[in-house]
């Protein structure tokens, strides 16, 4: 088993709160975390239809199986239970009693919201993060962009081509009838392949409600369900303008580029260098790895990009309330003066005197400037 770096984080939780949710996307990991830090409790799956039944039809019976308290798996699929679990928590002062784990944010929080608000914390569980991959699993890469980051593709013997493409087979069947009710399946797949070829663009509503026969409406729902069910996130635009208009669209990114290939039909390390968006997938990946690296390490940073109205940009800019601290992501290898551009002209009008950049060579640099040079198979050590 690969461990993970939110070990610590969930271990913590569950000695202050009475319960701790594990939300992510399916096969992120989850339960197999769960019961490996919580080993001594008793695991149930409301993925079972029997033990669902059991749970939407007599909760109470349902939960006085575990008085000591329990793992329960896909916690949102019996909405019902919360409620009384509202009591039990009430009536012990024990923490860590209950951990819950979803796939379905929305369904998991509206329901934590109505009854456990305050009794419970939150830990986001995303596919494994560059760090947590032992050292003979990182590749090239393209082939890491490829085969992207889901545990199940490192420690199952599947073809990542196969496994993404039941995994979205499977996300569509399952798991957008289960959050929205979409008739026509087809177009929501469309929809999802789309945003795909939109990965680090600003996110226009319009065009995309154009390119997909719907209404404007229709697509901002969307882009909800495709972010409570864990498969991408808008990167939002800082609000500081420095004197400059900037702009207010977000961008749009997806937690996993081996979806992103599979959704835009890329099968080889070949295809992929030589693809008009090989640029956009690799900020991606950075861009995820860092939102990953957040999440897990519980630091409270906020991640944002920067654009003003005449096209200067920075990728990414780290918010963690002491300061700002930009980023540039560049997918070629060797460090050129381009490198530095935005970054140099970003210091400048902020006053801000550190940066870096990311890029897919192999070597460390710390200039002189400010700027510090990163390789993206070095971000475990990255630290802003």
């Amino acid at each position: 088993m690969i461990r993970r770096e939110a070990e610590s984080e969930l271990i913590k939780l569950s000695q202050q709160f009475k319960a701790v949710a594990v939300v992510g996307p399916r096969q992120s990991g989850k339960t197999t975390l769960t019961r490996y830090v919580f080993n001594n409790k008793p695991y149930v799956s409301l993925e079972n239809p029997d033990e669902r039944a059991f749970a939407l039809e007599d909760p109470r019976g349902f939960l006085s199986r575990y008085n000591r308290g329990a793992v329960i798996d896909e916690a949102q699929r019996a909405p019902q239970l919360f409620s009384y679990l509202q009591q039990v928590l009430d009536e012990d002062n024990a923490t860590g009693k209950f951990i819950l784990t979803g796939s379905n944010n929305f369904l998991l929080q509206e329901s934590i919201s109505q009854s456990l608000a305050g009794r419970i914390a939150y830990l986001y569980l995303l596919p494994f993060t560059l760090g947590e991959l032992p050292s003979d699993q990182i590749m090239e890469v393209q082939s890491q962009m490829l085969k992207g980051s889901y545990p199940p593709v490192f420690d199952q013997p599947v073809d990542p081509d196969k496994w993404y493409a039941n995994y979205i087979r499977t996300y569509i069947e399952r798991d957008v009838r289960q959050l929205k009710n979409i008739t026509d399946l087809n177009i929501f797949e469309r929809f999802i392949r789309l945003c795909a070829g939109r990965i680090g663009q600003l996110l226009n509503m319009s065009n995309l409600a154009l390119e997909c026969g719907v209404d404007n409406k229709t697509i901002t729902s969307w882009i909800g369900i495709l972010e409570n069910s864990f498969i991408a996130f808008r990167l939002q635009p800082h609000h500081r303008n420095f004197n400059k208009r900037i702009v207010k669209m977000s961008k749009l990114y997806f937690y996993d580029t081996g979806l992103i290939c599979s959704l835009l039909g890329i099968h080889s390390e070949q295809q992929l260098e030589f693809h008009p968006l090989y640029g956009s997938i690799f900020e991606n990946l950075i861009v995820s790895e860092l939102i990953k690296q957040s999440y897990n390490r519980a630091k409270g940073e906020k991640l944002y990009f920067w654009r003003d109205n005449i096209g200067h940009e920075i990728d990414v800019i780290i918010d963690d309330m002491s300061g700002l601290f930009p980023v540039e992501i560049k997918s070629g290898a060797t460090i050129n003066n381009d490198f530095f551009k935005g970054l140099l002209y970003w210091l400048n009008i902020s006053g801000i005197k550190r940066g870096a950049v990311i890029y897919s060579g192999k070597s460390t640099q710390n200039r002189s400037n400010g700027i510090d040079i990163v390789p993206w198979n070095r971000l475990k050590f990255f630290d802003p």
